[in-house]
């Protein structure tokens, strides 16, 4: 038989069939490996330069590492969070691509001196002496998973990327044909005639048949019928529980206080108004006139005159002047002190300090158990994963949940609760998370399938497995069990039918061309004239938060009906007030550099996707989905 397939084999018949055969493979076995062969294994590519599967774990790996520390306890590592997170790193990896490519081909440069003044003014990377730390510098090095040579490349890349920004956004202007509209509009005051029908005024409806009552307890089941009940197991691995088996030394702590020195530092911060002028006469007058006691609607007067501006720039620490040269004269002059002018490359400025809030250092005895919370968490997050896999083994290998939990130090519970987290008597549920995780756990709950294997998923809760025993569904309460609370419904819809239809006969009075206020005196109802309301007006307003849009959308005249918490209201606008311009230099001021502002975010948002758009962006899904996986 073997010999007789040898000879065949070397027929012109069998070649054929091995030709077929491979064919086959091509299509559908090998064909994927062949077709893999070659593939670029780059997470993405900007033009030229790619993006490595490397590069990418590492920047998702630090974004997590930040959100954890910032994060503490509330931070549960869920799919829809590292997905999130993995396409923002992602993304801002390729613009920084894009940037890079932008400013190599304008020739733009950092010099190394600019790199070292930057690192050496960051307020994190000082010691106890205030002067920058190499040890401290280090430690936030490899907390954050970074070489030196990548870290200062990353900074130089920042500020070549500043420079371009800086370019871009220095064009944007607010003029006042675009200004004074804004303020008319923004400071627009509004009068109006006002009728609130509350539901508790209205008048006792008569009182209800059992008929009545019945009819309504039935035709509202979803108000009288007990909730949904899950009867469950759960059990839970979270940071928190993990957290209880790690230890932290004084030593640890010790770092990472160095390390996150930054974050328990709060800068000095100084209320800053600026001036800024094209010429430095007109500049020195405007600092004379200002030290002179010259109030800011005149130097805003006289900063227009000379072609320039005057802005409110708010609280700024020294980092959040975009210029040094800005920051070491603001910086430098005492509360309600004036500069001298100082030129750049947009200008002449003059700043007056209004206000200096003084900066604050915790101590490491302050902070503490902080810290040691937080190391905790961290060595936890990196046990989590672990623990999770043999959780999983042992539940594959039969074990019940609480089986499980018992050999894994896990939480558990077998529960009965409602979606709410309540039994049936209405009592709060107790669950084996903290509170911030209770919503996460319900949700987890309510959404695992009967009869289903426990399976541990990784959810908000933490690492979650349910099985569900029982499910019990809503069911309506018996008439009587309800009586009381059917009735006390009844008569309250009664009454708000009763207040709506007298507000909308209101309405209706008024579109037929009656005043309010008479429409109302007729009805034998109360009203209030209400006037200086404003767009912006919600805590302190007299009218009802529900009216106030519908109202700076009527026209002069027209009548409006909005329910409301407690009932309905009826509006009719009266007086339209805009804004004068010319009355409020200080207002005037504040709308152009909010409005300079958002142009300038607006047009360096634009530049950069048109950047990206010439860039010939290749995003690899399927990279991209396996980084997004725990």
């Amino acid at each position: 038989m073997l010999t007789a397939l040898r000879r065949m084999a070397g027929t012109w018949l069998a070649k054929l069939l091995f030709v077929l055969l491979i064919a086959s493979f091509a299509v559908w076995g090998i064909g994927d490996a062949v077709r893999d062969f070659g593939r670029d294994d780059s997470v993405a590519r900007v033009g030229d330069q790619a993006i490595t599967l490397d590069d990418a774990q590492a920047s998702v790996r630090r974004e997590m590492q930040r959100l954890a520390r910032q994060l503490g306890a509330q931070f549960e590592n869920d799919p829809r969070i590292r997905r999130a997170v993995t396409e923002q790193a992602i993304e801002q990896l390729v613009l920084d691509r894009v940037v890079r490519g932008e400013t190599q081909r304008l020739n733009l440069t950092v010099p190394d001196a600019a790199v070292r003044e930057f690192i050496f003014g960051i307020q994190g990377f000082r010691g106890m002496d205030g002067q920058f730390s190499r040890p401290v510098f280090e430690n936030f090095l490899r907390s954050n998973d970074l070489t030196e040579a990548g870290f200062l490349a990353l900074v130089r890349a920042d500020l070549a990327r500043q420079q371009v920004a800086q370019a871009v956004r220095a064009g944007a202007a607010a003029p006042d044909a675009l200004v004074r509209p804004l303020l008319r509009w923004q400071g627009e005051q509004r009068a109006a005639t006002v009728v609130s029908l509350a539901v508790a005024d209205a008048p006792e409806p008569p009182a209800p048949e059992e008929a009545q009552l019945r009819r309504y307890h039935e035709n509202n089941p979803e108000r009288f019928s007990t909730p949904e009940l899950r009867d469950a197991s759960v059990a839970v691995l979270t940071a928190e529980l993990l957290s209880r088996e790690v230890e932290v030394t004084d030593q640890e702590i010790a770092a990472a206080y160095e390390a996150r020195r930054g974050q328990f530092e709060t800068a000095e911060h100084r209320s800053i108004h600026q001036v800024l002028v094209p010429d430095e006469a007109k500049a020195r007058a405007i600092a004379e006139a200002w030290k002179g006691g010259a109030d800011f609607a005149a130097i805003t007067a006289q900063a227009d005159e000379a072609g320039g501006q005057a802005v409110d720039l708010g609280s700024l620490d020294r980092a959040g002047l975009p210029l040094p040269e800005l920051a070491e004269a603001a910086f430098g002059v005492a509360e309600g002190g004036v500069t001298d002018p100082v030129q750049s490359p947009f200008g002449w400025h003059v700043l007056k300090v209004e206000k200096i809030e003084p900066g604050h250092a915790r101590t490491l005895a302050e902070v503490r158990d902080t810290l040691r919370h937080e190391l905790a968490q961290e060595k936890a997050a990196d046990l989590a994963f672990d623990r999770a896999n043999k959780v999983e083994d042992a539940l594959a290998g039969g074990a019940t949940l609480a089986e499980a939990a018992q050999r894994f130090n896990l939480g558990f519970a077998a529960i009965r609760t409602d979606a709410t987290g309540h039994d049936a008597e209405g009592q709060e549920v107790a669950l084996p998370v903290i509170e911030a995780s209770r919503q996460p756990l319900l949700r987890a709950i309510f959404t695992a399938e009967r009869g289903a294997a426990p399976r541990l998923a990784e959810t908000e809760a933490g690492f979650v497995a349910v099985t569900i025993n029982e499910v019990v569904p809503p069911a309506l309460k018996p008439f009587e069990a309800v009586e009381p609370a059917v009735r006390e419904a009844f008569i309250a819809e009664a009454k708000r039918r009763v207040q709506e239809e007298r507000a909308a006969a209101l309405l209706a009075a008024t579109r037929g061309g009656k005043p309010l206020a008479e429409a109302a005196r007729e009805a034998g109802l109360g009203f209030r004239e209400v006037g200086a309301l404003r767009r912006d007006q919600r805590q302190d307003a007299p009218v009802p938060p529900e009216l106030l849009a519908p109202l700076f959308e009527l026209k002069l005249n027209e009548t409006t009906m909005v329910p409301t918490r407690t009932g309905f209201t009826v509006a009719q606008l009266t007086e339209v007030t805009p804004a004068d311009p010319d009355a409020d230099a200080a207002a005037m001021a504040r709308i152009r550099g909010e409005t300079a502002q958002a142009m300038a975010n607006d047009l360096e948002m634009q530049f950069m996707t048109a950047l990206r758009a010439r860039s010939n962006v290749r995003i690899n899904p399927r990279l991209v989905d396996q980084l997004a996986q725990p």
